[in-house]
């Protein structure tokens, strides 16, 4: 049976490069091996909020996951920071606290949108991306 075009095209689509930017290795590890399953490419890692800002400077990103509790420089200023260098940076705000707990700051923010670290899955990042 031959392919559907949509399916060709899915196919030859290649890896989002993502960061992962969150200060908890465990969540790091799965959130990275969730997404790679699901298609996409764990470019880097960052613990806190200024080693993602360096990091974002030196690599080409489809994608920033960002957490917004970080021990140093909390999630929106880190979107902040990113989306001054490079406007229309791809930015999903993660935490594991609910969406109502920041108001309308994660609209404010310049990022794509917000998944909860419980929800988070491939199929609902490709919805905020796309």
């Amino acid at each position: 049976m031959r392919p559907q075009r949509a399916e060709l095209l899915e196919e030859v689509r290649p890896a989002r490069r993502v960061l992962l930017v969150d200060d908890h290795p465990s969540f790091r590890r799965c959130a990275g091996a969730l997404l790679t399953a699901e298609g996409f490419e764990v470019v880097a890692e960052a613990e806190d909020g200024a080693t993602a800002v360096a990091l974002a400077g030196e690599l080409a990103l489809d994608l920033v996951l960002l957490d917004i509790q970080l021990p140093d420089i909390d999630g929106f200023e880190v979107a902040a920071r990113l989306l001054e260098r490079e406007p229309g940076l791809p930015i999903v705000l993660v935490s594991s606290r609910d969406r109502t707990a920041y108001g309308s700051r994660i609209e404010a923010s310049g990022a794509r949108g917000f998944v909860a670290k419980a929800d988070l899955s491939g199929a609902a990042l490709e919805r905020l991306l796309d």
